[in-house]
């Protein structure tokens, strides 16, 4: 079942989720948020979706197939306890919107590129290297995990705009998250 997606000002968007216990994955109660959160991302058409969004308190995010992939993602990547290492480059400026903060876009810094590990929805351990899209969503949606959303990393709030003056006035640049 879909869950509602919680909006900036609720104070589950700004608390430090908590590790999930591994031996609690195979529950109905473990098994059932975790589909309720890919059904969420899909029915939102999002690109990654953190606990927290829905008001859960675990450290569990889902990222959606990312087009252009080569065919590498076929389905939602569910990670578990999601640790991140940051390959230490020039940051890249890119566009993001965020599901909790419905409306609006702006221009944040991201590492082009980082390691991802934790567990996968049946408690297998995940080993990632994810570059470009790839890279910011999932440090978007670690991003939440932590009370942290992306207008909390803008270095400079005249680029945040409403999403329809974007695509009026600034769209020729790409669409990141």
């Amino acid at each position: 079942m879909k869950q509602n997606i919680v909006r900036l000002g609720h104070p589950a968007l700004r608390l430090q989720a908590e590790p999930v216990d591994p031996s609690s994955l195979d529950t109905d109660e473990m098994q059932t948020l975790i589909g309720e959160l890919i059904e969420t991302l899909d029915f939102e058409s999002g690109s990654g979706l953190a606990a927290t969004q829905v008001g859960a308190g675990h450290q569990i995010l889902v990222l959606s197939p990312v087009e252009g992939d080569g065919g590498q993602s076929r389905s939602e990547l569910v990670v578990i306890n999601p640790l991140l290492e940051l390959e230490h480059a020039d940051l890249v400026y890119d566009w993001e919107a965020c599901l909790s903060v419905p409306g609006l876009k702006g221009l944040v810094p991201r590492y082009p590129k980082v390691r991802l590990r934790g567990l996968n929805a049946r408690g297998e351990p995940l080993d990632l290297t994810l570059d470009g899209l790839q890279a910011r969503l999932v440090q978007h949606a670690y991003d939440h995990l932590n009370g942290v959303v992306f207008l909390d990393r803008m270095r400079d709030l005249k680029s945040l705009a409403f999403s329809e003056e974007w695509g009026l006035y600034l769209s020729d640049s790409s669409d990141a998250a």
